[in-house]
């Protein structure tokens, strides 16, 4: 019976190893341009009143976390930001939606992390990218690695045990 309880029990654990870490979603919508997070508004911004292009979304993400660079957790990859006339972009920026929508996007502080970017992000630098792509995944995997590990120490548990057993017999 003790055999059976230790291994339900070390089953048990080892499952809830291999469960997923939670994934948090942001509190508002919202992009970073030159170190600074502005909230997305449902205010459209008239196209007349559009300045120059001043940058663009060079990473989308939807998870959670602090990231570097011109990102979004709405808008995909591109997505172009505009100067808004007579409006300081310390204050207010517009987002391309589409051909003649523009949506307004109000400062709302420096972003931590998020460093000063310049206007011209190249898509090709990858010293600028979001995150790289193997901290995402070390990130995700880092749960199934330990319960893999634990299991694999669990099994040699078992055969030395069982090999103690067995010259003791």
């Amino acid at each position: 019976m003790k055999r059976l309880t230790g291994i339900v029990l070390a089953c048990l654990i080892g499952i809830s190893l291999f469960m997923g870490t939670a994934r948090a979603s942001w509190a508002y919508a919202f992009v970073v341009y030159k170190g600074n997070s502005y909230v997305i508004e449902d205010t459209q911004v008239d196209p007349k009143l559009i300045g120059s292009k001043i940058g663009k979304v060079t990473s989308y993400t939807d998870r959670e976390g602090t990231y570097s660079g011109n990102f979004s957790n709405q808008f995909p990859k591109g997505t172009e930001y505009y100067e808004i006339l007579d409006v300081a972009t310390t204050e207010a920026i517009a987002i391309k939606k589409s051909s003649q929508v523009f949506i307004k996007a109000t400062y709302q502080s420096h972003y931590p992390g998020g460093g000063s970017v310049d206007d011209s992000v190249s898509d090709s630098d990858p010293g600028r990218s979001v995150t790289s792509f193997n901290q995402i995944l070390w990130k995700d995997a880092l749960p199934f690695l330990a319960g893999a590990l634990f299991i694999l120490f669990l099994i040699i548990l078992y055969q030395i045990r069982k090999r103690r057993i067995r010259k003791g017999s």
